[in-house]
């Protein structure tokens, strides 16, 4: 049976669970015809894992996820090295990806959080190779 977000959501630890469903809403109003994908993932089994939860894509290209670890959730996009959020939120030497960490449900919602969010919309998905 496919995962599906609603089902993600009832197993992320209660204390990550209200900032996951921020991001989700912060992705949702920046950009409301990206479509929502749930990762076909189970939960890690190491505390220091990323359970990847949610994929946003554009034009079928990823564009930003979410993904919790046990004590915050993570924006991760897909072009990140790309971006340039200009305060200093992006996290990550890889590549491609770049990350925000968020701890609270009130990091996702800062403005800064959704500038990035919005660049990274513009600047449109990876394209699978």
């Amino acid at each position: 049976m496919a995962e599906t977000v609603a089902g993600h959501l009832k197993h992320i630890p209660a204390s990550v669970r209200p900032t996951v469903q921020t991001a989700r809403r912060t992705v949702k109003t920046v950009a409301p015809k990206a479509t929502e994908i749930a990762y076909q993932s189970r939960p890690p089994r190491s505390r220091s894992a990323m359970w990847k939860i949610i994929r946003y894509v554009a034009d079928d290209a990823p564009v930003v996820a979410i993904g919790t670890f046990s004590t915050y959730a993570s924006l991760f996009f897909f072009r990140g090295r790309e971006l340039d959020d200009g305060s200093g939120l992006l996290e990550g030497g890889g590549k491609v990806m770049r990350a925000i960490r968020l701890r609270t449900p009130a990091d996702a919602e800062r403005p800064a959080v959704k500038r990035v969010v919005r660049q990274a919309f513009k600047l449109g998905g990876v394209r699978e190779r």
